[in-house]
């Protein structure tokens, strides 16, 4: 935790599941903006807003998980299907490095025909190649699946993987982390504890990881709340949680089908999650399922970074679901607001800023 989170946490006592129930259900949103936007700046007294150039690279869309809200996975005898050659990943990365990038965020679907090997050779020849751009890749799920496909621990599919070149561990497929609804929208998928235990042995090799929450499916408000708290008591234990994002379920194409989230219910989570996230510093407005100007207003409601520029996504555009932003617009979005402008590395150190 950083020395601001604890001398937030040292002025404010703790919320509890109870306020925060009533808080989503029954909270003025106005008011639930006003007193997340009271944390942001108590924890990011700079009036920064800080984003990332990174790149999403998504080297399968075979996966034999089949969750009901995704729109992005194939069978392997499906005309579309993919596995990216290590050329092709290559080429996308030195394009990230040519505009500033130095984030990659490879994540795919579960291909049973991945093994440990396919990994550690591409990530070591990733490492030799581009020294300098954080691996931040896979998530829980993925890596659940390679150590069963390769016969091995948990434990030692990370730290071979961290060996090979995987720098950090982005927290995809946490959904709701509630075996419930888990099993209603992603039944193959791993259940919560499982997704946690693979965070919780990341932070233990070191390794800094983020969490998300995809809500708007099936969830109860008493699932977000779980959610929140099972982050909150994660990140106590020993996490390694550099930011939680928020995003909603985007129901186009998918065989869930349904409605999402409200903008207004998107607010509301958003500022629920940094009243009750006291031990994680950032929290990131997803533009990429909001767009820009929710994602503008999301600043006023407890978010005080932006993400990556994204040069390219695949997974939520596969929805229908597709806003672009470059790192300019990025920029003038953040001044527009009455913010300064900053790039950061994964990990959130700065830059570079840019003044007036």
């Amino acid at each position: 935790m950083s020395a601001q989170s604890n001398s937030y946490r040292a002025a404010e006592p703790r919320i509890e599941r109870n306020e925060a129930l009533r808080l989503l259900l029954r909270g003025d949103l106005l008011s639930l903006g006003l007193r997340a936007d009271k944390i942001r700046r108590k924890l990011h007294p700079e009036n920064r807003v800080t984003f990332v150039i990174d790149r999403n690279v998504n080297y399968t869309n075979i996966c034999e998980t089949k969750c009901l809200f995704c729109a992005f996975y194939r069978d392997k005898s499906a005309k579309d299907a993919y596995l990216l050659t290590q050329t092709e990943i290559f080429r996308k990365i030195d394009e990230l490095v040519e505009q500033g990038g130095t984030q990659l965020l490879m994540q795919g679907g579960l291909n049973p025909e991945l093994t440990i090997d396919f990994f550690e050779e591409l990530f070591r020849e990733i490492k030799r190649r581009f020294p300098d751009v954080q691996n931040h890749s896979l998530s829980p799920a993925e890596i659940t699946g390679i150590a069963l496909r390769s016969g091995l621990k948990i434990d030692d599919t990370i730290a071979r993987l961290k060996t090979a070149g995987l720098d950090s561990i982005p927290g995809g497929g946490a959904e709701i982390l509630v075996d419930e609804v888990r099993g209603s929208i992603s039944p193959k998928k791993i259940g919560w504890s499982a997704w946690a235990d693979v965070m919780h042995k990341a932070a233990g090799l070191g390794m800094s990881t983020t969490a998300t929450m995809m809500f708007g499916s099936r969830e109860k408000p008493e699932d977000i709340v779980e959610h929140l708290f099972r982050v909150r008591e994660l990140q106590d234990s020993g996490g390694s949680f550099t930011a939680f994002i928020p995003w909603t379920y985007q129901p186009g194409n998918t065989e869930l089908g349904g409605t999402t989230a409200t903008g207004v219910e998107y607010l509301a989570v958003l500022a629920l999650s940094r009243i009750v996230l006291d031990n994680i510093s950032s929290i990131q407005a997803s533009w990429v399922t909001q767009g820009a100007k929710m994602a503008q207003v999301a600043l006023f409601f407890g978010a005080n970074d932006l993400g990556g520029t994204m040069l390219e996504e695949n997974v939520v555009a596969a929805t229908g679901c597709s806003f672009r932003m470059s790192r300019d617009e990025m920029i003038a979005l953040i001044r527009a607001a009455g913010f300064q402008a900053a790039q950061r590395t994964t990990t959130y150190t700065i830059i570079r800023e840019f003044g007036d």
